[in-house]
């Protein structure tokens, strides 16, 4: 590959997990080979038990793999043993997660909440709220940063865990089911988000769901069967 080609932010070949060994052996994901760029939704379809979410999760680095590669951002993190001696770095560095239920904390307030991601991290407390407050006035949610998540609608927890996710700067992030508990308006308001984010910030932008209203919001769909990707469809064209 040309050194000065653009690279695909996320690269699998021949990424496979396995549970168990013998008869009692469990193949939950076969050897997929998958590139995702920079600026582009992607959507991972499939009935239960068909390996999308052991797929995030690898991507993730919260399963390790058991054949394959995996890389990200540039970086082999997965080549027959983790690369990187840090996963938890690994994840503040590299990756944004976004779940069903915010999983917000209720004693914290909105910028504490989405500052703790750069607490963690070692970032200094002025700096965190800082950009707790930018990510909040960008996702048009500056207006709650004192507030309890208790009083948040269910659109805005959402995109506080967005801000969040987004708090380190990531340009993987990785979405478990986002828009199952939002009515198709507010589903609609977090995809446009996700896409937002995706074009200026050269973010990709991975979304397991089965909820068939977002399906006209991504670039690419895969639908995983029995641990294959077995389709490929593009929903979507960009301009």
């Amino acid at each position: 590959m040309n050194a000065d080609a653009p690279r695909p932010l996320v690269e699998c070949r021949g990424l496979a997990k396995h549970y168990g060994e013998g008869e009692a052996r469990v193949d939950a994901l076969k050897a997929v080979d998958l590139d995702l760029w920079p600026g582009e939704v992607v959507g991972l379809l499939g009935p239960s038990g068909s390996g999308k979410t052991t797929l995030l999760n690898l991507i993730g680095c919260i399963v390790e793999p058991s054949a394959g590669t995996l890389h990200l951002d540039g970086e082999t993190v997965w080549q027959g043993k983790w690369l990187r001696p840090d996963l938890r770095r690994l994840r503040l560095e590299k990756i944004g997660f976004i779940f069903q239920f915010h999983n917000l904390l209720p004693f914290l307030d909105v910028s504490e909440n989405v500052a703790l991601v750069l607490d963690m991290a070692g970032r200094p407390k002025a700096e965190a709220l800082t950009r707790a407050r930018e990510l909040l006035d960008y996702l048009e949610v500056g207006h709650r940063r004192t507030a309890k998540p208790s009083s948040l609608s269910g659109g805005e927890a959402q995109r506080v865990a967005i801000a969040r996710a987004l708090a380190n700067r990531p340009r993987i992030i990785l979405a478990d089911e986002p828009t199952a508990a939002l009515d198709g308006e507010r589903a609609g308001i977090v995809m446009d988000l996700l896409r937002k984010v995706a074009v200026e910030q050269s973010a990709t932008v991975v979304v397991v769901t089965h909820d068939e209203k977002i399906w006209d919001r991504f670039d690419r769909i895969f639908a995983l069967r029995d641990g294959r990707i077995v389709t490929q469809d593009t929903p979507r064209r960009r301009p």
